[in-house]
């Protein structure tokens, strides 16, 4: 299940990387923290996935379980922007106005950070946006992680 989990990441990742590079959405500072959260789900899984003792999976379940709940945590946030607005939108500069307007050592990491709006819905699945679809994912891992702790509990 530990490698299930981990191939979906990357499965979830790579998809994100062709919608940003090859469909052209610009991810905003939100997505930024899921793939942060997604790349953490992924090596939580993968060590996981490679351990023998018990109580030692039960450990990497539970925080493989917490990684997911920020990524889902950060997911429901930006969900929530998507379905009521701000006034003023505050996710960050775009691409243009941080190389213009920062010297070169800030405007680097600051083009790591996003640039999209967080609040703009650019692409749907079956009525769902990506932070939604993403929300789903990340409940669907912290509840295999809870799952695998209380296997491996039980084991014990």
């Amino acid at each position: 299940m530990f490698a299930l989990v981990a191939l979906a990441c990357v499965g979830m990742l790579a998809f994100g990387m062709y919608l940003q590079h090859v469909v052209g959405l610009n991810p905003c500072p939100m997505c930024i923290v899921q793939r942060y959260a997604l790349i953490g789900v992924a090596v939580i899984a993968l060590v996981g996935s490679r351990l023998t003792r018990s109580s030692w999976r039960a450990v990497w379940s539970m925080l493989m379980t917490l990684m997911a709940g920020f990524g889902a945590f950060t997911a429901a946030r930006q969900s929530w922007i998507q379905w009521y607005p701000p006034e003023v939108v505050s996710c960050g500069r775009d691409f243009y106005g941080m190389v213009e307007n920062f010297p070169l050592q800030r405007a680097i990491p600051m083009i790591f950070k996003g640039s999209g709006d967080c609040t703009k819905v650019d692409w749907t699945f079956l009525g769902g946006s990506i932070a939604n679809w993403s929300f789903v994912a990340f409940a669907v891992f912290a509840l295999t992680g809870l799952a695998l702790a209380w296997v491996s509990w039980r084991a014990r």
